[in-house]
């Protein structure tokens, strides 16, 4: 990696979440469906029962680093700046990222605290249920990011667990140093509203929600898109991106709509498949400034992710394309 005058320089550096997380699979795991539940249904097992896990995995998580890794993958010189604690699961998430070729000696590492971790009960569907403790990632704090000594082209963020003065301070040093953003936000970002986020997005080249986190910030009906991206378009100056689930992606960059729908592959579990669609997009973007063969990609990267377990194992390196299906992609003028 090159190194001027003591600074590291990369292509790209993420800033976001980092958990450790297990997951477990059990035939034991039951849906049931109850009005009581925010979602309609639950996973359940039986209460005092001993049940029985069919396949357990250990692996890193979070959105910084998933997206990390997916860049670093793909060749782009990569760092990720995130929170953790001075444990063993903290130095495992580091030691995983730099396996990876992920420069993470920018870490906020508090020693008497622990990192972020996440039990991921797993379905025999592919749906699952995330039993989330938010650890040091709650902690994340911008004055003890070393900004003067980063120097990137872009800049990726992710979930920065509500933190709207590591939101602010980032965006102004990236604006300052002409350094492009991108972001997949979280969405305690998000309930901040629509006054504090505006100044802050219309400085991104590239903003990813799904449909009902846009439909919230701005206030308009989830089904009504071309009210939703008239809105939006209004705010961001470089591509706005809206995740559909199932039902696929929706871009536009101020004067197009791109559409594609989803492959049809296996689905193992879903965890980490809005981080690889993310990273995949920002990638490609990067690399050919294609809208149309960066949803392919993006489509690829997290159609190969759920098809294994954990957000990581299924990202693609650079020059795979795996079996999935080039999605088809409709272009049509604002």
């Amino acid at each position: 990696m090159p190194i001027m005058f003591g600074i590291k320089k990369f292509d790209i550096i993420t800033i976001g979440s980092a958990t450790r997380d297990v997951f477990m699979k059990s035939e034991q795991f039951k849906i049931i469906q109850d009005k009581s539940f925010s979602t309609g249904q639950g996973e359940c097992f039986a209460l005092g029962s001993k049940i029985d896990v069919k396949d357990i995995v250990f692996t890193s998580g979070g959105g910084g680093t998933n997206a990390a890794v997916t860049f670093a993958r793909q060749g782009l010189k990569t760092a990720c700046v995130g929170a953790i604690g001075g444990d063993f699961n903290g130095r495992d998430i580091t030691d995983e990222l730099n396996l990876e070729g992920v420069d993470a000696d920018n870490f906020q590492i508090n020693k008497d605290g622990h990192t972020a971790y996440s039990v991921i009960l797993v379905h025999e569907s592919g749906e699952r249920t995330i039993l989330s403790y938010k650890g040091e990632g709650q902690n994340f704090d911008a004055s003890k990011i070393p900004f003067d000594k980063l120097r990137t082209e872009w800049l990726f963020l992710d979930s920065l667990g509500g933190h709207y003065d590591l939101l602010e301070t980032t965006v102004n040093w990236a604006v300052k140093n002409n350094v492009k953003l991108a972001t997949n936000p979280g969405g305690k970002e998000l309930t901040h509203g629509m006054g504090k986020m505006k100044p802050l997005l219309k400085n991104f080249s590239i903003v990813i929600m799904n449909q009902e986190e846009v439909s919230r910030l701005v206030g308009i009906d989830y089904d009504k898109e071309s009210d939703i991206f008239k809105a939006m378009d209004e705010i961001i100056g470089g591509i706005f991106i809206m995740t559909k689930g199932p039902k696929g992606v929706v871009v536009s960059d101020g004067k197009n709509i791109y559409r594609a729908g989803v492959p049809d592959s296996p689905v193992v579990e879903r965890t980490g498949a809005g981080d690889a669609f993310s990273s995949g997009f920002v990638t490609e973007y990067i690399r050919s400034g294609d809208i149309s063969k960066a949803i392919q990609f993006a489509t690829a990267n997290a159609s190969s992710v759920v098809a294994k377990y954990g957000a990581k194992a299924g990202i693609l390196k650079e020059g795979e394309w795996g079996p999935w299906q080039l999605v088809k992609v409709e272009v049509s003028q604002l």
